[in-house]
């Protein structure tokens, strides 16, 4: 069992909302790593970066990625920075991964001013640029496919990546 596609990208390219209209308009699952380490936490990711630091978090992560990846037929979308871990990289070869790419001015129109999000709790657009650039050749490096996400509804990219999976046979079951 895999997932029909895993969707990367940085905080406020929408994984999470494309993901959901992606997957209704499939017919799957949706899954959200950041919401099973919430799980398996019992707390907000928030809090797992204050009471246990960022290591601890990435951590949980790695497991929830590596499970997810085992287990779940739908759409699965990973938290920004799980491309970090050369783990999680290596895991999602063979999987079918779709970078979601947004450009600062529409990634911070989205994330606001970092709430809940606690690397960008201080000075919020100048860290979400510095994820951005670290990140994007990651996001570059595990994708068979990259959708520009900028000044477009969730609903006009779930069309088009569903139109993609289908196309590519992915999606079809």
């Amino acid at each position: 069992m895999r997932p029909v596609c895993v969707l990367v990208g940085a905080p406020g390219s929408g994984k999470t909302t494309v993901g959901l209209a992606l997957a209704a308009a499939l017919g799957v699952a949706f899954r959200d790593t950041d919401t099973d380490i919430e799980q398996l936490a019992g707390k907000p990711i928030p809090e797992i970066f204050v009471d246990e630091g960022e290591d601890h978090f990435r951590t949980l992560e790695r497991a929830a990625v590596a499970a997810a990846l085992a287990s779940h037929p739908g759409v699965l979308a990973l938290g920004g920075g799980a491309v970090l871990a050369e783990e999680n990289r290596a895991a999602l070869i063979g999987h079918t991964v779709v970078h979601l790419s947004v450009e600062l001015p529409d990634a911070v129109k989205r994330v606001g001013l970092g709430a809940g999000r606690p690397l960008l709790a201080l000075n919020p657009r100048a860290t979400l640029k510095h994820l951005m650039e670290q990140r994007r050749p990651l996001y570059t490096e595990v994708a068979t496919a990259t959708v520009v996400t900028d000044g477009r509804t969730p609903e006009e990219l779930a069309v088009e990546l569903a139109a993609l999976l289908t196309a590519d046979g992915r999606a079809a079951r």
